[in-house]
């Protein structure tokens, strides 16, 4: 696990094995991590415009958990982000198959579940008559 966090900071790790892959794989695996940056970027927006927008929800703290859900999950995408791309970088540089890629499966069974969350708070019978 430490020599996966060392490898996201220091990418001399990374690009001291194998060969240099064609230039243009290295450049598509960081156009996909800048693109799950945005993702985890997106998410914290989310959070934070639900945190300080959303009116309150007929659920007690409703809203601050989906806030801190969204806040979680963007950190979660960032880092995921990091790390498949050196794990990819690797893989290239040394010539073996790309590793298996999870996040975006969780990443869409999450919102997905979170979505039907919210429509149930938001069904559910408000407290104060709007």
């Amino acid at each position: 696990m430490l020599q996966a966090i060392r490898q996201w900071f220091d990418t001399r790790e990374v690009r001291q094995v194998g060969t240099a892959p064609d230039y243009r794989f290295s450049l598509a695996n960081e156009r996909t991590f800048l693109a799950w940056l945005r993702t985890g970027l997106a998410l914290i927006a989310g959070g934070l415009g639900v945190a300080q927008f959303l009116p309150p929800l007929p659920v007690a703290h409703g809203r601050e958990a989906i806030a801190v859900v969204l806040l979680l999950l963007g950190a979660a995408v960032a880092v995921g982000a990091v790390d498949r791309w050196t794990r990819n970088e690797r893989a290239m540089r040394l010539g073996q198959e790309l590793p298996p890629a999870r996040l975006p499966a969780v990443l869409a069974i999450l919102v997905s579940l979170g979505a039907l969350l919210l429509v149930v708070m938001v069904l559910l019978p408000s407290r104060g008559g709007r």
